[in-house]
């Protein structure tokens, strides 16, 4: 006989959907919301002569301004209010995550509750203003050093361009905020994702157009068809896997002819559980002296940065060795931040779980830890195969950065975590209707 959540399940369709009325609300709320923020792509700086910036992106593209580009949908291109993007808020959590681990205040604040996440909240968008403010000087000065782009450069544009950034990211991260509690999935990671998805039709499209020049053959392109359906359903699976470790919990006897308890559950460990953040800090890194060396007035034709660069171009062995090396370090270095194995057996041991076989406490910690480092050494050769095949191909065959494996690793992400909170709102309109209608029938009787 089938379970309830399975007759649950059974029954959820079209006309489920349409009853849920609070999803609908949601679901509006953030396509406007993403509407919004496209919208705010396409509002270029003041200031800007577009001629001169397209070729200078042009140039640049293949840096560290081409991923950025990538994440802000295409606002950096255009140098539109938006070219922040969300960038200077997750650099700003993942700072203050950073302190969390060596500061005892930040820690004592994060063990509060609901009232410490807020402060901790604040704290970060504090650093988010911080950070944008720099970034955007920073951007303003570049731009300025840039023949032909700026049209009036000076102290007035600097200030315009750093208030304009600065105020762009800080709506972006309220944007965020907004469709995290009144919309559908995690405001932030589906505005990395509209921005990617937006730009995807227009890579499709060049990829298509180099096809019908020559430079790619039909060949490549029904390869890089078939890899990328490879890869999504490689990483749909790796993302759903876990290894999960048995808890049991005694039994009790709370009166002379009853006992409660005797439980089991499971403790889920996710086999990637840094996400995205590692690919995305090791291709900002490798990228950075690229970078610099384009912007440079030397160029990359003489000196010691032209030889690092020419050694960490795409395709180099030098280039993969490194970029798994990094992805692999911050796999670890993620996962230890955000899950902590000691924390994790106090809890168990407060609520009198424990793992069959292992002592609570200090070994419990020691088994949580090493089940965890075994299955993160997966998770991370998991992590730098999809990254690094994508790379070859971007090397070789000059496919766009979107068909790379951090873009296709957030889009399927994303989509995976949005469609799970939508059938759980879908869910909870199943059981309200259940109850409502248990009481009707109640109250005939």
């Amino acid at each position: 006989m089938a379970s309830a959540a399975e007759q649950l399940a059974a029954n959820l369709n079209f006309s489920a959907f349409s009853k849920a009325g609070e999803l609908k609300k949601r679901i509006w709320f953030t396509l406007g919301a993403l509407l919004i923020y496209r919208l705010g792509t396409y509002i270029p700086l003041p200031g800007i002569n577009p001629a001169a910036l397209a070729e200078v992106f042009r140039q640049q593209s293949t840096g560290i301004i081409g991923l950025f580009n990538m994440f802000s949908g295409g606002a950096v291109g255009r140098m539109a209010i938006f070219a922040l993007a969300i960038m200077p808020y997750i650099s700003a959590s993942i700072i203050v995550q950073l302190m969390t681990t060596v500061s005892p205040h930040l820690e004592a604040l994060k063990k509060e509750g609901e009232q410490g996440r807020k402060i901790i909240n604040q704290y970060t968008r504090y650093g988010t203003v911080l950070l944008a403010v720099v970034q955007a000087y920073g951007i303003a000065v570049g731009l300025e050093g840039q023949p032909n782009v700026v049209v009036d450069p000076g102290l007035f544009f600097r200030i315009a361009t750093v208030i304009t950034l600065t105020g762009g990211t800080m709506f972006l991260m309220w944007l965020g905020e907004q469709i995290t509690a009144r919309g559908i999935g995690n405001g932030i990671s589906l505005i990395i994702f509209a921005g990617i998805v937006a730009e995807l039709p227009a890579a499709i499209a060049g990829t298509l157009e180099l096809s019908r020049q020559g430079a790619l053959s039909t060949t490549i392109i029904l390869a890089i068809a078939v890899m990328a359906i490879a890869v999504i359903a490689f990483i749909v699976y790796m993302e759903r896997a876990q290894r999960r470790l048995l808890i049991q919990y005694p039994k009790r006897q709370v009166s002379q002819n009853r006992m409660t308890g005797g439980e089991s559950s499971h403790l889920p460990l996710k086999l990637n559980t840094a996400g995205v953040i590692p690919p995305i800090f090791a291709s900002s890194l490798l990228l950075l002296p690229t970078t610099i060396a384009n912007f440079s007035a030397q160029g990359a034709g003489s000196g010691w940065l032209a030889t690092i660069t020419t050694h960490l171009a795409h395709g180099r062995p030098l280039y993969m060795l490194l970029y798994v090396a990094l992805i692999v370090f911050f796999c670890f270095f993620y996962t230890a931040i955000v899950f902590n194995p000691n924390e994790t057996a106090d809890n168990l041991k407060k609520y009198g779980g424990f793992i069959p076989g292992i002592r609570p406490g200090e070994r419990t910690a020691e088994y949580i830890d090493y089940v965890l480092t075994r299955i993160t050494v997966v998770g991370a050769a998991y992590m730098a195969l999809v990254c690094l095949l994508p790379e070859i191909l971007i090397s070789y065959a000059a496919v766009p950065f979107y068909f790379g494996g951090t873009s296709l690793l957030i889009v399927v992400s994303v989509t995976m975590d949005t469609v799970a909170q939508v059938q759980g709102h879908l869910y909870a309109a199943q059981y309200e209707g259940l109850i409502k209608k248990a009481r009707l029938k109640g109250k005939r009787r």
